[in-house]
């Protein structure tokens, strides 16, 4: 049924249910994502600093605070724990001796590598039965999704 021609409460009605079923797969990514992690030395809250990191290099606690939704003083104390473990390094910004930012180590990185792998293989494995069309119907659309909702 072309989305024109559904009426409101239809439209409705496809809406709530693509809202819960983003809702229930976000439970099962976490729920696997905290099972992977489990057999490594970092916590979930660890896992998505490294993340960031990863994704957009060397930051300030307050940074890293901002795109984690936490306090100050907790990130600090995450990055306590991950600065122990030799995960990650405060290092002094060499434009501004008095900013301090965290950087991401190898044994950060290679543990971050190794359970995407393991994620993606667990999504490698659950997709195995669509078709190559399905898959690239379902990427086109979670990105266009995702670039949309990242816009507002």
């Amino acid at each position: 049924m072309e989305l024109e021609k559904m009426k409101t409460n239809e439209f409705f009605d496809f809406v709530t249910d693509i809202e819960k079923d983003l809702r229930y797969i976000s439970v099962i990514v976490k729920q696997k994502g905290r099972e992977i992690l489990s057999n490594y030395p970092i916590t979930p809250p660890q896992f998505v600093a490294l993340q960031w990191l990863f994704e957009d290099g060397d930051m300030t606690i307050g940074d890293l605070s901002n795109k984690m939704y936490l306090a100050c003083s907790t990130t600090t104390d995450l990055v306590d724990r991950m600065e122990k473990n030799n995960l990650v390094q405060r290092v002094k910004d060499p434009n501004d001796r008095r900013v301090v930012r965290i950087h991401l180590l190898k044994e950060g990185e290679l543990i971050l590598e190794d359970v995407l792998k393991k994620r993606q293989n667990y999504l490698q494995e659950i997709l195995k039965d669509y078709s190559d069309q399905e898959i690239v119907v379902l990427k086109n659309c979670l990105m266009k999704l995702h670039q949309e909702m990242r816009e507002e």
